[in-house]
């Protein structure tokens, strides 16, 4: 059963960082190619990277490149999204994402929260 963990998501000031983690289990992590997307209130779910299976190629939402980092750790089973100089536009519902046997899994999402 594809289990997708995410943690790491709070409120944090207008130029502020923080670090989303998403542990995943119950597939082989290191084959897939794994994804963050984020959902705003009253908005549709967008991608906002992608990240290979050995974490050479990333890919980036234009509204996040230079701010935010994908990267992975096939070792823990983890792939992390590292945010930084974060603008109030960026709050949103973040969700880890990956396909498997053809089927999207997603995990339960991790509110990042950007205000003053």
């Amino acid at each position: 059963q594809v289990q997708l963990v995410e943690s790491g998501g709070g409120l944090v000031q207008p130029g502020g960082s923080l670090t989303l983690s998403c542990e995943a289990s119950g597939f082989a992590f290191s084959t897939r190619l794994m994804a963050w997307h984020r959902q705003a209130p009253e908005k549709e779910r967008e991608l906002v990277a992608s990240i290979g299976i050995t974490g050479y190629y990333t890919n980036y939402a234009d509204s996040v490149k230079g701010r935010f980092t994908i990267s992975r750790d096939n070792t823990k089973n983890t792939v992390y999204l590292q945010m930084n100089s974060l603008k109030p536009e960026d709050t949103a519902v973040y969700y880890c994402n990956t396909l498997v046997d053809g089927r999207n899994s997603w995990g339960q999402g991790t509110q990042v929260t950007v205000s003053s």
